[in-house]
């Protein structure tokens, strides 16, 4: 639904476009390894042994994937608060649709080279082109990670403190919760992801921590659409108006400060979102 809201009944703005990619992620995230349930639970030997070839280095891929697009989203948006003016000025007028670009075709070639020099089901570790492979993968995911946390904290602390505070927004909260739960859920993947293929003489141990980690992952990749929902559902009176979802995400990713009168929003011509100046 989101995909479809953002993809066709919506117009995009800046940072609507990263919101759009990562909703295709979060659903390639959970397609393959639903396949692969079902696959298991049906017992199905030939279908499992040909999904199993493409299940893992999708999953990868995703994960790469959304990581990056989250990253830069955040990161973006603490730049847009923290230096306005410099900003709105020298930001490209299709930077962001250039970025997803390139955080893709970056994730895809990361997850073609593990798999093509390693292998995820039987790893070569011994062929040196395997182990830089995993380093430059682990380095970039460590510093997805740095930005994700810096720019998620700068954000909150710019939001929360000091005496010059930029005024809420539900884009604001929209980009700091989905940052929080990404760093609660689907940070445990990446984690053990690389415990395995480090430790691989311990894997036996690490293997019900990592399907548990999988399922963290799931559940952040299941939990935005509810976190768009509920950030644009926050403080409106569902009995007195009714709310299509298309209404709903939009003000989740409305980012202009709301009018003080009890039960009311800005006029919908506002909703357009300013990030339209930038897109």
């Amino acid at each position: 639904m989101v995909l479809w809201l953002l993809g066709f009944r919506m117009r995009r703005n800046a940072f609507s476009v990263y919101i759009l990619n990562l909703a295709g992620a979060d659903f390639l995230f959970l397609c393959y390894p639903f396949i692969h349930s079902l696959a298991l639970v049906f017992n199905f030997d030939f279908v499992v042994r040909v999904i199993s070839r493409f299940v893992v280095p999708v999953t990868v891929f995703a994960y790469i994937s959304g990581l990056s697009l989250l990253s830069t989203n955040s990161t973006e948006r603490c730049l847009s608060v923290l230096w306005p003016i410099w900003y709105r000025c020298r930001r490209p007028r299709h930077m962001s649709a250039i970025m997803c670009a390139l955080l893709w075709a970056l994730s895809l070639l990361l997850s073609i080279l593990e798999g093509n020099y390693c292998d995820y089901l039987i790893r070569n570790v011994h062929h040196v082109w395997c182990l830089v492979w995993d380093f430059i993968t682990a380095a970039w995911l460590i510093l997805l990670f740095v930005l994700l946390s810096g720019s998620s904290l700068a954000l909150m602390t710019r939001l929360l403190c000091g005496s010059n505070r930029v005024p809420l927004t539900r884009l604001y909260a929209t980009i700091v919760l989905t940052g929080l739960v990404f760093l609660l859920c689907g940070l445990p993947f990446g984690i053990h992801w690389f415990l395995l293929i480090w430790f691989q003489k311990y894997s036996d141990a690490f293997v019900p921590r990592f399907l548990a980690a999988v399922l963290l992952s799931c559940v952040n990749s299941c939990a935005n659409p509810i976190i768009y929902f509920f950030v644009g559902s926050f403080r409106q009176r569902w009995w007195k108006r009714r709310h299509t979802l298309r209404l709903v995400l939009q003000r989740a990713l409305q980012d202009t400060p709301e009018v003080d009168k009890p039960g009311e929003s800005l006029p919908g011509g506002n909703l357009a979102m300013s990030g339209n100046l930038v897109s």
